[in-house]
């Protein structure tokens, strides 16, 4: 399937596999991380924002959402974790389907961290907004207070618990909103824009952040170049329709397709020129 005014290159690349293998071949013995089959929405209005939507992550495997702005990656998104409801279609996570007796268990696995950390952000302290999600898993005392010491530490902001949130930098929001859902621990993490409004040492700090985690990952971004930092493979979606799915770097360098989607890398940038992501898929 392709969307419309998509070339013969697009085309080409929704066949293209990781590594050798089907991305969206299933395993039941070996449950993907996600599993998002026929994946169709339409808002109240009548708008179609996703068709069929296909899309199989592995334990552990870094993901690039890539397309241009209304492609349907944020409406995607919040269908991982139930927020929205398909009108057809199936989403699984950890061969879980999302459903409304799953929807704990569900919100568990996968943590969204939204483009903006104010809309996380919400207590008093630091410490009180990382602890939030385990203490309403029932999580208490010192089991609770290793969690967000946990949570703290990896995002480089636990000498910063007792802080008020709305005080800190944008970068250093950041940073506590990803580790108010590293303290739930979970299995996928599902990030929107997370390089926006930060400047380039927040940008590098922050890669660093994510390149430590074990937590599959998927990130929706216009920074493709962040996007080949970080993730060995990536998806194109246009018009709700996945158009290429395959290696980061050789879908950033087919001219065709990233013009046919409204893609832009920065002037001079030449993805062939990067050291690919490593491949942490368990």
């Amino acid at each position: 399937m392709s969307a419309p005014g998509a070339t013969g290159p697009a085309v080409g690349w929704q066949a293209a596999a990781v590594s050798g293998a089907d991305p969206a071949t299933p395993s039941e013995a070996d449950p993907a991380a996600l599993d998002v089959r026929g994946l169709t929405f339409a808002y109240p209005d009548g708008r179609r924002a996703l068709h069929g939507v296909d899309l199989r992550v592995e334990p552990g495997e870094r993901v690039a959402l890539l397309g241009p702005n209304g492609a349907g990656k944020t409406t995607l998104a919040l269908h991982l974790d139930g927020i929205l409801r398909a009108s057809a279609g199936t989403v699984r996570v950890g061969g879980l389907e999302v459903g409304p007796t799953t929807l704990r268990e569900v919100r568990r696995r996968v943590q969204l961290v939204f483009q903006d950390p104010d809309d996380q952000l919400f207590s008093p302290t630091v410490r009180d907004d990382v602890a939030f999600g385990p203490a309403n898993l029932g999580l208490r005392g010192a089991e609770l207070d290793a969690r967000v010491a946990e949570a703290l530490t990896a995002v480089g902001m636990a000498e910063h618990a007792e802080r008020v949130p709305h005080h800190l930098s944008f970068g250093q929001r950041r940073r506590v909103a990803i580790a108010t859902v590293l303290a739930m621990r979970p299995d996928v993490l599902v990030l929107d824009e997370p390089t926006s409004n930060l400047d380039p040492a927040g940008r590098r700090e922050l890669g660093e952040i994510l390149d430590g985690l074990d937590a599959a990952l998927l990130v929706a971004t216009h920074d493709l170049p962040f996007a080949l930092q970080l993730c060995p493979r990536a998806v194109v979606l246009d018009d709700g329709v996945v158009v290429a799915d395959g290696p980061t770097a050789d879908l950033l360098a087919d001219a065709d397709l990233m013009a046919a989607h409204r893609l832009e890398l920065p002037y001079g940038f030449d993805p062939r020129s990067v050291p690919p992501a490593r491949d942490t898929r368990r």
